[in-house]
């Protein structure tokens, strides 16, 4: 008994000396655990892996596409759909509610201070230089949307005041109680990465300050007395971090107008007044959004995710390119469509997409217009439309030579145009064809292109995250 209670010691002392305890004067390093990242609601995970990208044997002929080449692409997370009306009316209605409970803040200022008080709430921030009060929208409050004229009352008409003007009116009202969307305006800030990362912009370490010959080019906007937005493009020296930072202003409301402008000589007055307005439309894929509504629509919905207090994350964003072309083959190797085979239909003879299959019969495959996200399988990633139904907004800035000075690992190239650029750099790569393209459109290996202002009833968009950790 006292032999096993000596070894018994002796093996605690060893792994006390080993393993619970760490040498003092070494390098141990610093480590802390981490929690594996939680799949993001409504977004599937899209695995690391390498594929042949571009065209394949049996590519459509003339199609814009590159030549083959091997990548690699690292993990990320996928909306399993494109966005659908539904979720980009979240946006539009943030924006709304934002823009309301600031005129109702504005308003009740000059007639009831403690009830103007209601609509703001006070946020702390601790600094180097103390503790700043900052002043923030309060969401907790109901907008009055109802609110009724009282000449009575100070209160209820500067409420009344401030939700009517939400409307159009005067000479804009062309019917009573439609919501005026040239209002609906979205400003956010982004750091321009792309300026700092430019040779010579780097932080020296040796003189600890950027170099003085730093200079960065940046985006900046602003809104004008009678709400129009102005940018321009802004060159200045790089001396603090924050010289790094655009503004970017933009109406996030969809062109509706798209559904007769896309289409001479055809009715499509229905789908222009109910497809985004209409709730029976809600689950289908938004439309008449440009690329850089979509881009402003990644921002809202991560700064809508830190809002909540959620762990921390990647930013949203459009794919790249070639993220987008991994995810549509599903893991498979030189698949002509997501699906995996080389048909567009099934052994029962169902068309596998929604799309234009035949010469003037768009319903063949049982829809005329755009369907319900998801009404078709999705590829082996899990990811429903990856061909058809909308075509999709991605990242890349479309070059005819993007194969020739990409590299093979995440490829990308993202060109920010500035205001004075040519329109030949505005151009962005969609992909994955829509309801009204042939099949041709439909491959993997197809690339197409759209200038990033154009708003069209057959483009839509859908998000990524990049994945932390392994």
């Amino acid at each position: 008994m006292k032999k096993q209670l000596f070894f018994a010691v002796i093996a605690t002392l060893l792994l006390s000396i080993t393993g619970c305890s760490k040498p003092k004067g070494h390098l141990v390093g610093v480590y802390s655990k981490s929690k594996k990242e939680t799949t993001p609601y409504g977004m599937v995970f899209v695995p690391r892996g390498s594929f042949n990208m571009g065209s394949n044997e049996q590519s459509a002929t003339w199609a814009l596409q590159t030549n083959q080449k091997h990548i690699s692409v690292d993990a990320f997370w996928m909306d399993q759909t494109e966005i659908t009306n539904g979720e980009y009316r979240q946006f539009v209605d943030w924006v709304r509610d934002s823009i309301v409970r600031t005129k109702l803040l504005t308003e009740l200022e000059s007639a009831d201070e403690d009830q103007a008080a209601k609509w703001f709430k006070e946020r702390t921030n601790y600094t180097l230089d103390g503790p700043e009060v900052d002043s923030i929208l309060n969401w907790k409050t109901k907008v009055p949307w109802k609110a009724k004229y009282n000449e009575d009352d100070d209160v209820s008409t500067a409420k009344f005041n401030a939700v009517q003007q939400m409307y159009f009116y005067g000479e804009d009202m062309i019917e009573h109680g439609q919501l005026n969307a040239q209002i609906l305006i979205y400003k956010y800030k982004s750091v321009n990465y792309d300026q700092a990362a430019l040779p010579g912009n780097e932080f020296n370490p040796y003189i600890n300050d950027y170099n003085p010959q730093a200079k960065v080019k940046v985006d900046s906007a602003w809104i004008t007395e009678n709400g129009a937005i102005h940018d321009t493009v802004i060159v200045k020296p790089l001396r603090h971090r924050s010289d790094l930072i655009s503004t970017k202003i933009i109406n996030i409301y969809p062109d509706t107008m798209v559904w007769m402008r896309d289409f001479s000589y055809s009715y499509n007055e229905p789908m222009m007044q109910n497809y985004f307005a209409h709730p029976g439309f809600g689950e289908f894929p938004v439309v008449g959004i440009s690329w850089d509504q979509a881009v402003a629509f990644c921002w809202w919905r991560t700064e809508l995710y830190k809002n909540a207090g959620q762990p921390r994350a990647q930013e949203w964003r459009l794919p790249t390119n070639a993220e987008w072309e991994y995810a549509a083959r599903g893991g498979r190797h030189n698949t002509i469509y997501p699906w995996g085979g080389p048909y567009i239909r099934d052994r029962r003879g169902c068309f596998l997409a929604n799309f234009k299959p035949m010469r003037g019969n768009y319903t063949e495959d049982g829809y005329l217009y755009p369907c319900k996200v998801g009404s078709y399988i999705p590829n082996d990633f899990g990811l429903f439309d990856m061909a058809g139904n909308v075509a999709e907004w991605t990242a890349t800035t479309y070059d005819d030579q993007l194969d020739n000075f990409t590299l093979d690992m995440n490829p990308h190239y993202n060109y920010k145009a500035k205001k004075d650029d040519p329109a030949v750099m505005r151009r962005k790569v969609i992909r994955g064809g829509s309801w009204k393209d042939v099949a041709a459109y439909l491959q993997c290996g197809t690339v197409s292109y759209e200038y990033q202002n154009k708003r069209s009833a057959s483009i839509g968009f859908r998000c990524v995250r990049s994945y932390i950790g392994n």
